[in-house]
This record gives C-alpha cells, structure tokens and sequence, in this order.
C-alpha cells in the first residue's frame, strides 16, 4: 500500500512516496532504470548511488509497454511478458485494458529519508536533496540528501496511544502536509489545526482555528477490547492541505467530517464554505482538494463517505473561491468501491481531469462533463493518490496494496477532441523527449478502423534512420515506441555444422532452428542500433495510401556530458560501426548459405553415388571449394567462434567479434563492455575502427574474387555431374551486402 505520491521535477524526475510497514521511499522514475543498456540510475543532486543490498526492496514486477508499475508483492503481475507493438486498447475512443498493460522497473529505492510508513513525502520543489515527510503521532522530518539524516522537526510533543481527546492536537494516521508553491520554505502540516513553518521547522506557528465541526462525541478513544490510538481512528481532523499555484497566500483545507475552508492571506482569516456545496454528504472525509492550474479561484475536491457506508462517488468544482459549486462526478458509476478518493487536473490542459475511485481510474476531457475509464495495465484496486507530472506529461498514482503506477504521456489525452474520432487517421503530435539510455518516444494515434501502418523515423535531410515496420493498427488509439536509435545492424546468422561440435543442432538451444549466433563470454550482440544526437527529426507515419508526419524533437539530458561536437563524433563512428558489422555479417551469412548447399550437395552425392559409382573426384572438388570459402569466411569470423561457444578461449577475434565489441565500448554497452554513447569517441577507438576497416576491405575482395571468380569456375564444373550449381542468392557488390 502506498499512502500517497509525489514527484520532483529533475530530469528524469524522481518519485516519492510512503510504503505501509516499510516507510518512506524515493526512486527514480523508470525513465531512467537499470538495464542491459542503460545507464546506472542517478540520485538526486549530490546524493550517491544507493549501495544495492542495503536495504530491503519493494518486490518489483516488469513488462513492455503503456504503463509501469513498482511494488506489491503481486506474483501475477510478474507473470507474462506483453511486448505488443499495440498501444492501449480503446472502445468508444478511450483507452481500455485490451490485454496491453505493462509496467516499469523502479530498481533503486532508496530508504531512510525520515517520516514512516503513513502520511506524505514531498521533495522540496527548489532543491531535490530536501525531502519532507510527515507521520502518524504527530511526526514531521526534514531529510537532507547531502549529509544522510533527517531531523525531527515536529510541531509539538507525541500523540501516539493518547485518546484524541486528552490530546492538545489531533493528528491524523496521514496527516496532510504542503508546500507552498511561491516559497519552498514555506510547510503546511495539519492536526485540526493548520502549522505554518518557514525556517525550516525550527519553529512553527499555528494560523488556523480548529477547523473541524468540533463534535465532541466524534473525538473519542478507539473503543474496542484493547485500545488503539495510533491517529486511524482520529475523527475532526483537517484531512487535507492545498496552497494554491497561482495566488500567492490562497491555501484551501479540508476535514475528515465535511468541512471546506479557505483563505486568501496566509491563515489571517478563514472562510468556510461548506455550507455552499449542494449535495455535501453529512461526515464525509475531503481525501483531495486540487487547486485550479487555471482560474484563482478554482478548486476541485475528491469527497469520500464509504466510512458511512455512502458510496456514490462526490466530486465538486468552484470557479468563486467556494461561493457556489457544482457536483462534476455524474456519470462515475454507482457501486460498492465507486467512492472517490483523489482527484487532479493536467496543469497544462485546462479541462483534462483525472479521478481515482476504490477500484478504477478515469479521465473526463471536458472538465467532469463526461468520465471515461482508463484501466490500461492497472489493477482494481484503490488509487489513493494522483500526481500529474508537467515537465515528462506522465499520470503517477498511488494505490491500495499495488504499489505504484505510471501512464506514460497523457498528450494524446490533451489532444483528443470529438472531431478526432470521425477522422480516419489521427496522428497526435509527439511530447519532446530527453536523449537518455533508457529513453524513449512514444507515437500515438487514432485509427476509425483497423488496418496496418507504417512507421519510420526521418532525419533532417528525410534520410530513414529507423524503420519501424508495418504491423497492424487497430480501431481506437494506436500506440509505437521508438527508443531514439538508428536501425541496429544485422547480425551473424550460422546455418552449417560448428566446427568442433557436429551435435550442435542437437543441444536444446539450437533445436528446432536453422540458424545461430555468434556468442562470446563477456559481451553481448549488438541488439540496438546508435542513439541519436539531440536535435530534430520526422514521425512519418503511412496508411491506406496517405502519409502523415510529424515533427518530433530529442533533448539534450541536463547531465550529458559532451559536447554536441564529441556526441556528433560518436554517431558518426557509431554508424560506420553499425556498417561495418552489418557488411560483414551479410558476408558471413551468404558463405553460411553457400556452404550449407555445399554440405546438401556433398550428402547428395555420397548418397546417390557408392561402390563403382562413387566420384571421387567430385567430392574432391566440393570440399576444395568449401575449404576456399572457409578461407574467406575465417577472415572475417575465427573458426572458434563459429562453435557459438560461450567460454572457448584459444583463438584471437576475427573482425566481426571486434567489430561487435567496439561498438558496445563506443556504442551502447555489452555484457561487460561500459559502453560510451554519452561521450566521444577515444582516440583508441578511432585508431581500432581504422585497422578493423582495413582488414574488413581485404576480406571483402578475397569474398567478391570468390563469388565473381572462384564460384562460377565451380559451377561450370558441375556441368553433366547431375548437380545443381550453388547459388549466391544474388550478384555481389563492393559492400558485401546481397
């Protein structure tokens, strides 16, 4: 369970929050995790990397695609891998499970930052290193990233165990906590009165009057056999605190027993506005109040009255600080978890609301007038907690015993218009994305009915730098990644015997294939192509013979270390790299088909040909010309690595394994190789790439010599012998490439 969320604003952003029974929590958002090429997360500021090991962490579940998720202890979410190319499914133009939920890896959560398992973890919106927290008993801490402690810094002494009313403040289990957005050292925290700090609570200062109803038969013990006063059950309490972003003083508050209040001048005066909402429920606990982005006097509140057993769902909205309301929940459906629970608006996009109920999540693009669900990837559960992340445009929500959840780039949300879904094709203009290892773009758009389409990323000189194929669309929002890179290379593919290991399409993980890898210890393929330099480039998307484009732009990271020269210097020798691997490859896998007809051939021949009928001298001349194309296929792979043996060590790399492993140190990372995308090229390398070239350029003759001289003598050989000529697929070039 995770009380509530929070996110900062570096890029990429953090995460915090509060765990039930573990405490409380930051990460950083899977825009930037722990994989096989990316980049080692980053902590905040001057903070170092968290020590792995240190301290026990949240079970963490991993799938591709829409959505990510940290947490729960949920072995079903962990079940399956969901690589769809498909975005989230939609019916009547909203997104809907449709089987394409995924999740994200939060691999770094660093524990410790003081507060406990309730109440609220907020980042200090000026500087990350500071983090504040609050607590049950009437806890609050600063954690200072920079010196690793936090320090109580309380309003007043302890209320755990105390009955509320033998109490001087009654704070809740959660008590709410805020900071002011015109001045980051200015903290709200609430008992049934509201605390005001500005020195960073060394002292605070009460500037509220007890803000609840102030029913004395509601501020009384547990009850129950034993006692339990931990602040769960603590009735007339503020609930929650919200100082509004676009006036300065404007803080509202609400209460766990239906009260409203606000104030324009910093606590001086207080109006309560309970009275002016139609349809308040008696009792009812104001679980979220979501200042207007847009209008001063705006304000939405999430009512929640399931405690007595009301369960319809209550969200209100003013535009007059309070004087007259209206109810915006009217078509969330009724049921037993339909209560609400938090509500937020995009702080960009007047008019786009999110709501989280007891079991559902949902989106109304016209300001409460109409709610649609949107349950791509999340579980029923309650969704205690919303967050809209401006700078990324991602949705953060917390839930009741599933963790963390993120929909990744709301944009196609706040672009979406009804006349969209009359449209054939809609292809929403892209969010600007940071060049980071982990990163990534999403492509969104609206199809009125299924068909396939193609997508292709351009350069600036309308150069295809990455293909990503034709796959079908389906009726409703369509969703593409593109992880900012070129196209990979193409690979090795091994179709004849190992050399040392004529069993090896017998072992279990070559079985059922015609083909293999080249596979060392020690480094990886050469599975992504080079990432882009910052700049910007052209979404082309095409379907029923139209084409549509839009552009898309890539960030330079804040904390990128190059300059734009040395990331230039990279990608260029990063491409030629990627070249390099893939005309050696298309060499190798021609031989391999070559020699493998070779090897048909020869069993043919032995088969059809024994006793007085054997032809010696044509066998001879079929392993002649197989030794000649080994001779040409050794220069550019070693006879050992045609074993695909991971840990066979007695001969040096031939070219294309040196090739793969200066592309993983220049390049992304392999395996053990560090990798250097954020850098320019070493010196070393270039030298390497240079000589690598070299060798590439010999065997590429020896090879066109082969196919232009050496097979053709050979196949005319044949000529009468009953034999099919081996064929090359089709006329070599200078590249090597088919």
């Amino acid at each position: 369970q995770m009380y509530h969320v929070a996110t900062d604003n570096q890029i990429p952003y953090w995460i915090y929050t509060n765990m039930q029974d573990d405490g409380t929590l930051r990460a950083p958002s899977p825009e930037r995790g722990r994989g096989p090429y990316e980049d080692a997360p980053e902590e905040p500021a001057a903070q170092p990397p968290v020590t792995e090991g240190a301290q026990p962490r949240p079970n963490i579940s991993k799938r591709q695609s829409d959505t990510k998720t940290a947490s729960s202890n949920s072995p079903e979410q962990a079940s399956a891998e969901a690589p769809s190319q498909s975005g989230p499914e939609p019916r009547d133009r909203r997104p809907s499970a449709g089987g394409q939920g995924g999740y994200g890896v939060f691999d770094n959560w660093e524990h410790g930052l003081g507060g406990c398992e309730s109440g609220f973890t907020l980042p200090d919106p000026t500087d990350t290193n500071i983090v504040w927290a609050s607590c049950y008993g009437n806890e609050v801490t600063r954690y200072d990233a920079r010196t690793k402690e936090a320090r109580s810094v309380s309003p007043w002494m302890h209320t755990l165990d105390s009955p509320p009313n033998e109490t001087k403040y009654r704070c809740h289990w959660t008590p709410p906590l805020a900071i002011d957005p015109f001045d980051h050292n200015t903290v709200y925290y609430g008992c049934q009165v509201i605390f005001k700090t500005s020195d960073a609570g060394t002292s605070w200062k009460v500037i509220s009057p007890d803000l609840s109803t102030q029913d004395p038969s509601r501020i009384v013990s547990s009850g129950g056999i034993v006692g339990d006063n931990l602040g769960q059950f603590y009735g007339e309490v503020v609930f929650a605190i919200a100082p509004s972003s676009l006036q300065k003083g404007l803080l509202w508050a609400g209460t766990n027993d239906g009260k409203v209040w606000y104030t324009r001048d910093g606590g001086g005066h207080w109006n309560d506005v309970t009275k002016n909402i139609p349809g308040m429920p008696a009792w009812g606990t104001v679980s979220k109040i979501e200042p207007s982005h847009f209008e001063p006097g705006g304000a939405y509140i999430a009512v929640d009255v399931h405690l007595m057993d009301n369960r319809d769902p209550y969200i209100f909205k003013t535009t007059d600080f309070g004087k007259t309301w209206r109810r915006i929940s009217g078509n969330l459906p009724s049921g037993t978890l339909a209560y609400v629970k938090s509500v937020a608006e995009d702080p960009t996009h007047q008019g786009l609301l999110f709501a989280g109920t007891g079991n559902d999540f949902y989106y109304s693009l016209d300001d409460g007038g109409k709610w649609e669900k949107l349950d791509t990837g999340l579980p029923h559960a309650p969704v205690t907690w919303i967050e809209v992340q401006k700078n990324f445009r991602d949705v953060v929500v917390s839930t009741y015993g599933r963790g963390i959840y993120i929909l990744d780039d709301i944009t196609p949300l706040e672009q979406m218009t009804n006349e969209s879904a009359d449209a054939e094709l809609v292809l929403y203009k892209p969010r600007p994305t940071y060049r980071m290892a982990s990163g990534h773009a999403y492509i969104n758009f609206h199809l009125k009915s299924a068909e396939p389409v193609e997508v292709a990323i351009l350069d600036k000189n309308g150069k295809v730098i990455r293909d990503l194929k034709k796959s079908p669309g389906h009726a409703g929002l369509n969703r593409r990644t593109w992880d900012l890179r070129y196209d990979r290379p193409e690979l090795v593919k091994l179709r004849t015997n190992a050399p040392d290991n004529p069993f090896i399409w017998e072992e279990p993980r070559f079985r059922n294939t015609d083909s293999r890898p080249i596979t060392h210890w020690g480094i990886g393929p050469a599975e992504v192509g080079p990432m882009v330099v910052p700049g910007k480039y052209v979404l082309r998307l095409k379907a029923s013979g139209k084409t549509y484009t839009e552009p898309i732009e890539v960030l330079r990271a804040p904390k990128t270390a190059a300059t734009d020269d040395e990331l230039d210097a990279s990608l260029k020798l990063q491409l030629r790299i990627r070249d390099d691997i893939t005309a050696s490859a298309r060499m190798v896998n021609r031989l391999e088909w070559m020699r493998k007809q070779m090897s048909d051939m020869e069993k043919m021949v032995r088969a059809e040909n024994t006793g007085p009928d054997a032809k010696p001298d044509l066998l001879r001349s079929i392993h002649d010309m197989d030794l000649r194309m080994q001779s040409v296929e050794y220069k550019l792979i070693s006879k050992v690595e045609a074993n695909s043996d991971d840990k066979y060590y007695v001969e040096p790399y031939k070219i294309y394994l040196n090739l793969i492993w200066l592309n993983g140190e220049v390049g992304p990372g392999a395996g053990d190789v560090a990798g250097g995308t954020n850098y320019g090229p070493t010196d070393t390398s270039v030298q390497i790439l240079d000589m690598l070239e070299k060798e590439l350029s010999a065997a590429r003759a020896d090879y066109t010599a082969l196919l232009e001289k050496d097979l053709p003598a050979f196949n005319r050989a044949l000529a009468g012998s009953g034999v099919m000529p081996v064929s090359a697929g089709v006329a070599a070039n200078k590249t090597g490439a088919p």
